[in-house]
């Protein structure tokens, strides 16, 4: 009797040790956003021909700004990369006129005297 409750006890532990193994999937780390690669914005210019007004963009979206003819702009690319990165950015902008080279680099003109405008007059107000 006892041998047979030794073989019992010796059945119940090996069968506890050969229990099937979980599995799980392996663990990975998320795969991060790919990496867009940035438009690099020229401001160079000689004269005031190689400037013009272009949108590069900002976390707001539209943002005007002086650069060389030539340059390329992705305001799309940076706005993408504004979100994917939980940025934003103070929204607004000061109109463009113009550009003028400056030592070198593209500059918005600053507006001349005369060409502020008058504010809209409503109906029956002057």
């Amino acid at each position: 009797m006892l041998r047979s409750f030794l073989l019992l006890v010796a059945l119940l532990a090996g069968s506890a040790c050969s229990a099937p193994a979980t599995t799980h999937p392996p663990v990975t780390a998320p795969t991060p956003p790919p990496q867009a690669t940035a438009v690099v914005i020229d401001q160079s210019c000689r004269t005031d021909a190689d400037c013009t007004v272009k949108d590069v963009g900002n976390c707001c979206g539209y943002y005007p700004a002086c650069v060389n003819v030539n340059s390329p702009t992705d305001p799309k690319g940076v706005q993408a990369s504004c979100q994917a990165r939980g940025m934003m950015s103070v929204c607004g902008f000061r109109e463009i006129s113009g550009c003028s080279c400056m030592q070198g680099k593209c500059a918005a003109r600053e507006a001349e005297a005369g060409s502020l405008r008058r504010p809209l007059q409503m109906d029956g107000q002057r």
